[in-house]
């Protein structure tokens, strides 16, 4: 009984713009990656941050589980993740309060890198640098679609889809991208994680069943 109160125990109510935070944050780690890998032709801040089986296996590098959220491997895997982070996070910090925020993105990108490392670990993927804020932005959207379950997305500028279709057929593209092999050197399993460990956040702490959330959305 106290271990359940304990985890659905709510954040006092603030607001912070943790969101700017978390993409300024982001924004300085690419440019000391990028800068150090130009000037001095060094991937070891990418080698350092950045999270791969031998590096947390054999060389104890534990803060890899949470840095690897903050390092991109080019300006558009920056770009479109601190979009997203930029329109979708801060409308959702503003519902869920600044704390409860905070704890969700790191959370779900902890989880969603957690259960990645585990895959490769066990398929032999030891060669390969997790990195990202992926998992966190994909756990991101499908908050977004169950706080704002009759919000509009538009594709393109232009293409109107409601929040719960896009969550589906993004989901839907991952699904088939992880299992047929299509997109190769995209982390398809960190962003399906990113959906499931925001649906698990959603329905153990905040108490919500997203499904129910976008039936009562559509029906009435």
């Amino acid at each position: 009984m106290k271990t359940n109160t304990i985890i659905k125990k709510p954040f006092r109510y603030t607001f912070k713009n943790f969101a700017f935070y978390l993409i300024a944050i982001n924004v300085i780690v690419y440019f000391f990656t990028s800068m150090t890998y130009r000037l001095y032709r060094s991937d070891i801040l990418y080698s350092y941050l950045s999270l791969n089986v031998v590096n947390v296996v054999i060389h104890k590098m534990l803060w890899q589980f949470i840095t690897y959220m903050f390092v991109h491997g080019s300006v558009s895997h920056l770009f479109f993740n601190m979009l997203a982070l930029f329109f979708f996070g801060n409308m959702l910090e503003r519902a869920m309060g600044s704390k409860e925020f905070l704890l969700f993105y790191l959370l779900t990108g902890f989880l969603s890198g957690f259960l990645s490392f585990i895959i490769y670990y066990f398929s032999g993927g030891h060669r390969v640098f997790l990195m990202g804020a992926s998992g966190a932005i994909y756990a991101i959207l499908l908050a977004y679609a169950v706080y704002f379950p009759r919000n509009r997305i538009f594709i393109w500028g232009i293409v109107p889809v409601p929040a719960p279709v896009l969550v589906v057929v993004y989901a839907g593209i991952e699904f088939a991208s992880q299992f047929l092999s299509l997109r190769k050197g995209v982390a398809h399993i960190t962003h399906l994680a990113g959906f499931a460990f925001a649906w698990l956040y959603l329905q153990v702490r905040i108490g919500v069943n997203p499904l129910k959330v976008w039936r009562n959305a559509f029906h009435h």
